[in-house]
C-alpha cells in the first residue's frame, strides 16, 4: 500500500528561499514513486511577501496546502498549526531556509520503517553564530535536566515522526507549545542520525535572543516542575548556610571576645539573599501567569485562512 509523506514547513522571512525548498522536495520524493506526499506551509505572519509566493505555489501544485496565521505565535505554534492539517503516515519537519539536508530524507524514513517513532537529524557542526550555538547548548543541557532527555540526543529542525505521535501531540491544546517536551512525554523511542547541515541559501536567521528566551521559558514552565524543585533545594541551602554562619559567629564571639566589623559582608549577604528571593518569586509568578493564560483558553495559534489548490484556482 502506498504511504504518504506530509512535510510541515513554518515560514517566516523566507520569500527568497521557499521556492527552492519546495522544488527540492518535489525532486527528492519523485525518486520514490511508492510514496505520495503533501506539503503544508505555515505563514507565521511573516513580514515579507512570502504569503503571495505560497499562494502562487498552491495555484501551480495541487499537493501544497498553505496555512495563513493571523498573528505570529512562535515557531513551535506554527508547527502545531501545520500538524493540524496533515494527512500522511509520516510527518517530516523542515526549515524554510534551505539548511536542512533534504538529500538525507530517505535515511530518516528508513529509521521509521525500522521501528523508530521519531527520528531527528543531528548535525556535526551547526552552521550558525557562536551566540546561537551557545544558546542551543544551554537549551540542550537544560532539556536533559528538566525532561530527562538522553545525553546523546539532540533535537534539530529536520525530523520525521509517525502519524500516531503527531495525533498524540495534537491533544495538547494549551498555549506555549514546546515540541521537545511534547515529543519526550509521548515516546522514548527516539533516535538521531548524524548529518551535515547546509549553509543558508539566502538572508540571515530570524530567531532572536528574545524568542530564544521565550521558547526556553515555554519548555520548563509548561512541561516540568523541576525548576520549582530546584528552587526548594536552593532555599534550603541558603537557609542552612545562614544558620551555620550565625552559629560560627556566636562561637567566635565566645572564644575570641570580639567581632570584626562586617558592613560589606552583611550587605553582600543581604543582596544575595534578596536576589535569590526575587528569582524564586519571579519563577513562581511565571508558573502562575501561564496557568492563568491556559485557564482563559488562550489559543496556540489563530488561522486566518487555509489555501488549497481548488480554492485558489476559482
Amino acid at each position: 500500500m502506498k504511504k504518504m509523506l506530509s512535510f510541515v514547513i513554518p515560514c517566516y522571512g523566507s520569500e527568497l528561499t521557499i521556492d527552492s525548498v519546495i522544488s527540492e522536495i518535489n525532486s527528492i520524493v519523485s525518486e520514490r514513486p511508492e510514496y505520495s506526499y503533501e506539503i503544508i506551509c505555515v505563514n507565521d505572519c511573516s513580514p515579507d511577501n512570502v504569503i503571495e509566493r505560497l499562494k502562487g505555489l498552491v495555484s501551480r501544485q495541487s499537493n501544497v496546502i498553505v496555512v495563513d496565521l493571523a498573528k505570529n505565535s512562535g515557531k513551535h505554534a506554527a508547527v502545531m498549526a501545520g500538524y493540524s492539517q496533515v494527512s500522511g503516515d509520516y510527518i517530516i519537519n523542515l526549515d524554510d531556509d534551505g539548511q536542512c539536508p533534504m538529500d538525507r530524507l530517505w535515511s530518516l524514513i528508513a529509521e521509521l520503517e525500522n521501528g523508530r517513532d521519531v527520528i531527528f537529524a543531528q548535525y556535526y557542526i551547526k552552521k550558525q553564530s557562536a551566540f546561537k550555538n551557545f544558546g542551543s547548548n544551554i537549551n540542550n543541557y537544560m532539556s536533559r535536566i528538566f525532561f530527562n532527555k538522553p545525553k546523546n540526543l539532540r533535537f534539530e529542525n529536520f525530523s520525521a515522526a509517525k502519524r500516531f505521535i503527531i495525533n498524540e501531540i495534537l491533544k495538547y491544546k494549551n498555549p506555549f507549545p514546546y515540541l521537545e517536551g511534547l515529543y519526550l512525554r509521548t515516546t522514548r523511542n527516539i533516535s538521531a542520525i548524524k548529518m551535515e547541515q547546509r549553509e543558508r541559501s539566502s538572508g540571515a536567521g530570524m530567531f532572536s535572543f528574545r524568542k530564544s528566551i521565550s521558547l526556553w521559558l515555554n519548555g520548563f514552565t509548561a512541561f516540568s516542575v523541576k525548576p520549582l524543585e530546584i528552587a526548594i533545594i536552593i532555599g534550603f541551602f541558603v537557609s542552612f548556610s545562614g544558620f551555620f554562619f550565625a552559629l560560627f559567629l556566636i562561637i567566635r564571639r565566645f572564644f575570641m571576645s570580639y567581632l570584626i566589623p562586617g558592613y560589606s559582608s552583611l550587605m553582600a549577604a543581604f543582596l544575595f539573599l534578596s536576589g535569590v528571593i526575587m528569582i524564586m518569586l519571579g519563577l513562581i509568578g511565571e508558573y502562575i501567569g501561564r496557568m492563568y493564560i491556559s485557564i482563559n483558553s488562550s489559543p496556540q495559534y489563530v488561522i486566518r485562512n487555509v489555501y488549497r489548490s481548488e480554492e485558489v484556482r476559482r
